[in-house]
């Protein structure tokens, strides 16, 4: 397998851990949760127009492909919904470990019981990652309990609907080339988004160039590319593979979010940081 995916996806990782505290700010501007998933997601169609346009891709609206544009579009939308309401919260570094630490895990038992099979280094792997997130967490002295707190909730969401689209996506883009897939479901989810939009509360007469810049990272960087790169990604070394990647968004969030919004980073951020990375090396090696 070619290096470059794993330097997209690594770059990819980034982006993500990245809009976390993109989300937290733009929320400051738009109040309207559905208004910010429609942007998102019409820009993101926008950036990848010109991409289907060039490789002459074509776009098959047929029964076996759109039943799984469908439900993956679906999905985008409600983890975007969430994604958008939990980065209102000022923790939004601890909140994307929580999100990023789950994730993989959710799609290792779907692989599970899809495939009835499973790899010692994979359970090695994510072992790992679990045990990294939850130290980052603070898991052991706060209690397991704590993540379903009500702060916490629309985190948990978010890692239970990205776990199971990550899975419709694999087997989607067997049936269709995974860019064509992936426009697919981004025009499906700005159709779906167009009926709760607002289009009387965007405030655009306050957006400056701190908006600007911010919406740019958490829309063309983390989504039109961030997760174009993932999606592909899953149907080149697998859903496990892609989603174990996740595990080192915590550590380069919780650090972006020190940087950027006052959040501390501590030792135990750095450790929990550490086997995460190593968790990604152990699955993909």
């Amino acid at each position: 397998m070619s290096s470059y995916i794993y330097i997209l996806m690594s770059l990819a990782m980034l982006t993500w851990a990245m809009a976390w505290t993109n989300a937290h700010i733009v929320n400051q501007y738009i109040s309207s949760f559905y208004n910010l998933v429609f942007l998102r997601f019409f820009l993101g169609l926008l950036s990848l127009l010109p991409i289907i346009i060039i490789k002459k891709d074509k776009l098959i609206f047929d029964f076996n492909i759109i039943k799984y544009v469908f439900p993956a579009s679906i999905l985008f939308l409600l983890y975007n919904i969430s994604f958008f309401i939990a980065t209102q919260s000022s923790d939004v570094g601890r909140g994307a470990v929580l999100v990023t630490t789950i994730n993989p895990i959710i799609t290792f038992i779907i692989m599970i019981v899809i495939n009835k099979k499973i790899r010692k280094k994979e359970i090695i792997g994510i072992s790992l990652g679990m045990i990294g997130g939850s130290i980052i967490l603070d898991l052991f002295s706060k209690g397991i309990l704590n993540i379903f707190s009500q702060n916490n909730i629309y985190f948990v969401f978010c890692a239970i609907t990205w776990g199971i689209m990550t899975v419709i996506t694999n087997f989607g883009q067997q049936k269709i080339k995974p860019l064509s897939f992936i426009f697919l479901c981004y025009l499906f989810t700005t159709l779906f988004s167009l009926f709760f939009v607002d289009f009387f509360s965007f405030g655009i007469k306050y957006w400056d160039l701190k908006f600007y810049f911010n919406f740019f990272l958490v829309s063309i960087g983390a989504m039109s590319f961030g997760t174009s790169v993932y999606m592909y990604s899953t149907s080149l070394i697998g859903p496990v593979k892609s989603s174990v990647f996740i595990f080192s968004v915590p550590f380069i969030a919780m650090g972006i979010s020190s940087i950027f919004l006052n959040e501390v980073i501590t030792t135990q951020t750095i450790f929990g940081g550490i086997l995460s990375l190593l968790a990604i090396y152990i699955v993909n090696k």
